[in-house]
């Protein structure tokens, strides 16, 4: 039976490998299981892609994608980047501090970092050769930037992730609250020596005047408020996360009303968007959620947890094993498919160490994260690349600093485990 499920593996990596759709990749992998393993009925096979997709708490990805993609029909992307613009104005690096702030910012709004990505890719990028930055400094800050994202709530991927694991999303979007301002702050100063090494000039040199403040300031004031309504309403007990994608909806659509700037055809797009982004993470889910019916039949989960924990006999080098397992596996597997069949597998794992598990929980997210800018597969690398012209080999050869900083993140988050867990200490 092992070597069924051995074979079943080995098919789904070497399509992914191949560059087939993550969903049918993983499917069939899991059809070989099926198909040559008699005493399994064919019907499991329906039934879990099917249940796999109709958990409640998943209604949260298309309500705040929906929210996110509405936002970008109202205008609020440029009230943020022009209130980004005011706050880093006097930094060297000047458009390139921007673009970190306005991930930052928009993380909390838009919860996708491929939807980050592509925005400021065709925005910022233009704008930034032509104030003198290299196309590959411009492209590698876009993407690394929009990692952050995914760490900012509403994260899609701290959505799923709380799903698997039947982990509290409201205390992870509090967590990433933490972690996506660590690593705002730390890009921000990587930027500014890079960029000041470099020459590329601040935007402007002379001081903010008060107007000026007050009217950049002014217009972001009601987008920013957004992430704080979604996780104080979580806090509070005031609506589930859930519901507060919901929520989130009529908040969107309410700015784009006061700002004047959505119309009917905006909204139709938005909504087609919505279903299009929506379907191709849900395909994922259902489909990920067939293989880890097929692992957890076989008993790999148990097996791991015992086999690890008889082999390390140390939390920290169990966390180093994980880093490094994570690290390899998302250069070649997209996060969300590679999250719903290791979750399962290394989160109990983790609880057996007494590892915390929101800690537990941010340290795999943010090693998802680098997958994402990692070569071979890296899909923020791919997306940023593709619309800026970058080639992808300049682009490695110019992230490199980036990897090291991500590197040293890693440790801080993985080492220190205050950084994952302070705001729910100061708040839970």
């Amino acid at each position: 039976m092992n070597g069924v499920l051995a074979l079943a593996a080995i098919i789904m990596l070497v399509l992914l490998f191949l560059k087939v759709p993550v969903y049918i990749s993983v499917l069939g992998g899991a059809m070989v299981y099926f198909v040559m393993n008699p005493d399994v009925n064919s019907i499991v096979f329906a039934q879990q892609a099917i249940t796999g997709a109709e958990s409640i708490s998943l209604l949260a990805i298309p309500f705040f994608v929906c929210a996110g993609v509405m936002m970008n029909y109202t205008g609020v992307t440029k009230r943020i980047m022009d209130f980004c613009e005011v706050l880093t104005g006097r930094m060297y690096g000047g458009l390139a501090q921007v673009n970190v702030l306005l991930s930052t910012l928009m993380g909390g709004l838009s919860g996708s970092n491929l939807a980050d990505a592509a925005m400021e890719a065709k925005m910022l990028v233009p704008e930034m050769v032509k104030k003198g930055f290299s196309l590959e400094f411009s492209s590698v800050v876009t993407a690394v930037s929009a990692m952050i994202t995914p760490l900012i709530p509403p994260g899609i991927s701290m959505i799923l992730y709380g799903c698997i694991a039947n982990v509290s999303i409201g205390d992870l979007f509090l967590s990433g609250l933490g972690i996506g301002a660590t690593m705002c702050i730390v890009m921000m100063i990587v930027v500014r020596f890079m960029s000041k090494k470099r020459g590329y000039a601040p935007l402007r040199t002379t001081r903010v005047s008060g107007k000026e403040w007050i009217a950049a300031t002014k217009p972001a004031i009601l987008p920013l408020c957004l992430p704080i309504i979604i996780i104080g309403g979580i806090r509070i007990g005031l609506f589930t996360a859930t519901e507060a994608g919901a929520v989130a909806i009529i908040y969107a659509i309410l700015l784009g009303i006061i700002f004047r700037e959505m119309r009917w055809s905006d909204l139709k797009q938005g909504l087609k968007e919505t279903v299009c982004t929506t379907s191709s993470i849900m395909l994922i889910v259902a489909a990920a959620c067939v293989f880890s019916w097929v692992l957890t039949k076989e008993r790999i989960p148990q097996q791991l947890t015992e086999w690890i924990v008889s082999t390390i006999d140390n939390k920290y080098i169990f966390l180093l094993v994980v880093n490094i397992f994570l690290i390899i596996v998302g250069m070649f597997i997209e996060g969300n498919a590679s999250m719903i069949i290791l979750v399962p597998l290394l989160h109990p794992i983790a609880l057996e160490y007494g590892i915390n598990e929101i800690h537990f929980a941010m340290t795999y997210i943010f090693n998802n994260a680098i997958g994402a800018i990692s070569p071979p597969m890296g899909t923020l690398m791919f997306v940023t690349c593709g619309i800026t012209g970058c080639k992808t080999g300049k682009f490695i050869r110019e992230a490199v600093p980036f990897y090291i900083m991500l590197l040293g993140i890693l440790l801080l988050i993985t080492y220190v485990p205050w950084v994952s867990t302070g705001l729910l200490t100061l708040f839970g």
